[in-house]
């Protein structure tokens, strides 16, 4: 193999391995049960991956989870990021805030 052609080699192999690792990073699982073990109703809960700097629409829409419930939510945004900033508001209008939360391997987010 001349010098070009391993070149060449190196050059697709670290390509393939740059792809695999963009995919498999696309392809966590980013969803999260929020469940609430406080005795507050939560009210709204945002997300924002850690470079938006954007909390986007209330995952809860119309819904709320009162104290004892959860629900799962998907916070897949399409950016390929599993760290996000979580923002969680009660029905008192009390807000719990969590930084830098790896969803990718947080399956479960608990508000006490």
């Amino acid at each position: 193999m001349t010098r070009s052609h391993q070149t060449i080699a190196v050059a697709c192999l670290l390509a393939t391995t740059l792809g695999l690792a963009s995919t498999s990073a696309q392809a966590f699982d980013r969803r999260i049960r929020l469940t609430n073990n406080s005795n507050r109703t939560i009210d709204a809960f945002y997300s924002s991956n850690v470079d938006s700097g954007y909390w986007g629409g209330d995952h809860l829409g119309q819904y709320v989870v009162p104290p004892g419930y959860s629900i799962v939510i998907d916070l897949d945004d399409d950016s390929g990021y599993c760290r996000f900033d979580l923002r969680t508001v009660m029905d008192d209008g009390t807000e719990v805030v969590r930084s830098n939360v790896d969803v990718c391997t947080v399956a479960t987010y608990e508000i006490d």
